[in-house]
């Protein structure tokens, strides 16, 4: 198929009359959505087997204390972040066919090498593996986002395939037990590695960029490209390298990478700690085992399904009112900070149920806000910098997630208690999003042509 130009592709911003637009745009968007899945049951297990670890040599698990299961999160922190700015690189640099599929072998065989570990520093080389392979996943499926689908249903788009997240921590908790109970832990880092090599294969077959999609119409093609910013040929921005590619000392020196990174770095480790430290602290704080903790999980990561696939949407109304897609994109983020501050609250309740209550909320509005943070990339940055943009900001997160898993481990190993770290997640979005406000005002676009 050939490339259109922008002006075959843009007619007033929508899609030509009598034009078929057709949804091959949502089978890629579908396809985004299982890779999340089974990259979240991969990285959910270590959490779900945090009280069996934690037993003795000799009973069924290997010593783990706290200080050192935040040492093992910790190796996984680490090598995602370097991991991170690597992939966004890398796929910018090979595309998103090829570097999806390569992503998607290294966290895959990484995850299964957890069967192969009895100590916790052999569980910390495997973690460290695990970390640079799922450093991906985002930095690509991002990309894929932003070639396939115009600005106004990228947050959507976003918000459905991270909602991939949810379920893969819904069905982690489901399968984990049962594996775990009739096969030991070591199968449980198994179990995922069919569905992983599956992906694969599919995506090689069926995966195209929209210009080289044998089955998508013109019409869904300029769809597409309704976005003029986002399509204007790499020959006409300065500062890029010869293959098309803004390098990452250009990058770094706009306030817009900056405002993604620092919103990154004080709202991931968020997530991390709910993911996990959030089977530990329901076993410990209401005395939960492992075949009873994961109704309350299941609630809380069905509650951000909704959140992650409805922030997407928040948008969308606020567009209709008459805002830019900018403004409602920031509109959107401030209600999801808005609604994670309530959790602070969870200190104060001893019924499980409410503690649920509080932690689906704060969860739900985490991948709302998560949807529509991932999208403001794309609304700023070209498509040539959303691979390496993402995976600047993705470190940033993954460093902030350094600091808090060791921070908690510390705190957990002497105080046992919960409470200054519920406090942090009440607080870190409302500051992340006053942040992105004075760095980014309106989340205004790079100017490459200057």
């Amino acid at each position: 198929m050939d490339v259109r130009t922008n002006a075959d592709a843009l007619q007033g911003g929508k899609p030509s009359l009598g034009a078929r637009i057709g949804n091959i745009r949502w089978s890629i968007c579908a396809m985004l959505f299982v890779a999340t899945t089974i990259n979240y049951m991969d990285r959910q297990v270590i959490g779900l087997l945090k009280s069996t670890l934690q037993l003795p040599l000799g009973h069924g698990g290997i010593g783990m204390s706290e200080l050192s299961y935040g040492y093992v999160v910790d190796a996984f922190q680490v090598a995602y972040a370097v991991g991170v700015l690597l992939a966004g690189y890398f796929v910018d640099k090979v595309g998103t066919r090829i570097g999806y599929m390569v992503i998607m072998a290294i966290w895959s065989l990484s995850a299964m090498g957890h069967s192969l570990a009895n100590s916790v520093f052999q569980f910390g080389i495997a973690r460290f593996c695990l970390g640079i392979g799922e450093s991906g996943n985002f930095p690509a499926a991002i990309k894929t986002v932003s070639e396939w689908f115009p600005q106004s249903e990228r947050s959507l788009a976003t918000g459905i395939f991270n909602s991939g997240a949810n379920v893969g921590a819904i069905i982690a908790p489901l399968l984990i037990p049962i594996v775990c109970a009739s096969f030991g832990w070591h199968a449980a880092f198994l179990v995922t590695g069919v569905f992983s090599m599956s992906w694969i294969a599919l995506w090689f077959v069926f995966y195209r960029k929209p210009t080289e999609h044998p089955r998508l119409t013109k019409g869904e093609l300029n769809y597409i490209n309704s976005d003029s910013i986002l399509t204007e040929p790499s020959a006409q921005l300065k500062g890029v390298n010869k293959d098309g590619k803004v390098p990452w000392i250009k990058l770094i020196g706009f306030r817009q990478t900056w405002a993604f990174a620092i919103g990154k770095f004080l709202t991931d480790p968020i997530w991390w700690f709910y993911l996990f430290w959030l089977p530990g602290y329901l076993a410990s704080r209401y005395n939960l085992d492992l075949k009873h903790v994961g109704l309350p999980l299941i609630v809380v990561y069905n509650a951000t399904t909704i959140g992650s696939i409805g922030g997407g949407w928040l948008p969308a109304p606020f567009m209709k009112m008459g805002m830019s897609a900018s403004k409602a994109r920031l509109a959107a983020m401030f209600i999801c900070a808005c609604c994670v501050v309530p959790v602070f609250f969870i200190n104060y309740t001893n019924s499980v149920w409410a503690a649920v209550a509080l932690l689906s909320l704060a969860a739900a509005a985490h991948q709302g806000w998560s949807a529509n943070i991932f999208t403001t990339v794309s609304d700023m940055f070209p498509r040539s910098a959303v691979g390496s943009v993402t995976g600047i900001g993705a470190m940033a997160g993954s460093l902030g997630g350094v600091l808090l898993a060791t921070s908690t481990g510390y705190i957990l190993q002497v105080t046992h208690s919960y409470f200054v770290l519920f406090a942090i997640a009440a607080s870190a979005y409302m500051i992340a999003y006053f942040a992105m406000i004075l760095l980014a005002p309106g989340l205004k676009k790079v100017d490459l042509t200057a």
